[in-house]
């Protein structure tokens, strides 16, 4: 199959796949901010010994008293950790006394702890977590071309992972802007934690095939760049597809019998997975030819010429 003189058509699928997402991030208030990044409140319950409770049955009652945002967490044994919108005093007592009487309404004070989530700290959070991004981008650009210094211009390979990275960031960052807006579901720490695993999977992705290009740019050296990137596209596909799929089947079996606090995450490494395996045979290795050749190898100028 001829991957690179298809390359427009990619771009162009990129394009349909990108464009809502930052129409929605554009149009709309972008990502649908979650507690910890809004700021709100903490606080640690601790249920008498044996009472056999578990997170989804703290869940249905704070769903029923209008907290659908919560996140519960079970800190061993009896002990639950559950992070809502911010409380005042009264709040705070009200939902302390709906969870006693419908989950343990023997027990005198459940209460172990209780404190407030700063939105300060949380702007610190999303800051720190944009520093370390852009330093990663930055040490894969510079690893990059430093390994791959045995072959000519290696400086665009490093510019051309950090484009397919952008690409699969930018991806999941607009599917889970139209996901906030038309679903309600929100981000939290545990979306930067799988956004930068995601950063991670794309790169090693497109490592797998620009090594094989390394590779081959040596041995084949009379070749045309053209003829060698596409063979060493088809000689890595079929690895490259074969990891992604059994990583799927994993995250879709967590997806759908795994816990729901940790769903969101798992989404956002699902999407990435696919992102990423598109983007190492359909961006990186083209942007890498595209800069070679100067051309992204429009289809109807070729059929004019």
């Amino acid at each position: 199959m001829d991957f690179v003189g298809k390359r427009f058509w990619f771009f162009i699928i990129s394009l349909l796949v990108i464009a809502p997402g930052v129409v929605f991030l554009i149009s709309t208030p972008g990502l649908k901010p979650g507690i910890d990044f809004t700021g709100g409140s903490s606080m640690t319950l601790q249920f008498p010994e044996g009472s056999s409770l578990d997170q989804q049955d703290l869940r249905d009652v704070l769903a029923g008293d209008g907290y659908t945002e919560s996140t519960v967490q079970n800190m061993g044994g009896d002990s639950f950790f559950i992070r809502t919108k911010e409380l005042d005093e009264e709040a705070k007592d009200n939902l302390v006394e709906t969870i006693t009487s419908s989950l343990s309404p023997d027990s005198q004070n459940l209460l172990q702890s209780f404190d407030l989530v700063s939105p300060v700290v949380a702007q610190e959070t999303v800051l720190n977590a944009l520093w370390a991004v852009l330093a990663a981008a930055i040490g894969i650009f510079f690893y990059i071309w430093w390994a791959f210094r045995n072959v000519p211009s290696p400086f665009r390979y490093g510019l051309a992972a950090i484009v397919a990275l952008l690409h699969d960031t930018i991806i999941v960052v607009g599917i889970f802007s139209i996901l906030g807006a038309l679903f309600e579901i929100e981000v939290n720490t545990m979306f930067l934690i799988a956004l930068l695993t995601v950063i991670g999977y794309s790169v090693n992705d497109t490592i797998v095939v620009f090594d094989k290009i390394r590779e081959n740019v040596l041995i084949y050296s009379n070749r045309p760049f053209t003829e060698v990137v596409n063979l060493s596209i088809s000689e890595t596909i079929g690895r490259s597809i074969n990891t992604s799929f059994t990583l799927l089947v994993t995250l879709l079996a967590l997806i759908l019998f795994g816990g729901s606090t940790i769903r969101e995450f798992l989404l956002v490494l699902l999407i990435g997975v696919v992102a990423g395996t598109y983007s190492s045979i359909a961006i990186a290795s083209q942007v890498l030819v595209t800069w070679d050749q100067k051309s992204v190898a429009i289809p109807f100028r070729q059929k004019a010429g």
